[in-house]
């Protein structure tokens, strides 16, 4: 066997196994079941965390932090 006929088979070999996995990630992101989790996704983006009272108490991280001579810092 010659180099170029190894060559030839490794590249036959990389093709199939990318196209399984390509068919795989297909079936899993179309299945019906998971459209609720996609969807929930989608609109993470869109949620304001202000609109939302109750959560403002459980987040760690401060949106606005403020440092010691009372000047705002950090994500707006």
């Amino acid at each position: 066997m010659t180099y170029h006929d190894m060559a030839g088979w490794s590249q036959i070999i990389a093709m199939t196994i990318f196209g399984g996995v390509m068919a795989g990630v297909l079936v899993y992101a179309l299945r019906p079941g998971n459209r609720a989790k996609f969807d929930a996704a989608a609109r993470l983006p869109l949620i304001i965390e202000d609109d939302q009272p109750a959560l403002q108490a459980e987040r760690t991280s401060g949106v606005r932090e403020e440092d010691k001579k009372g000047e705002p810092h950090g994500r707006t």
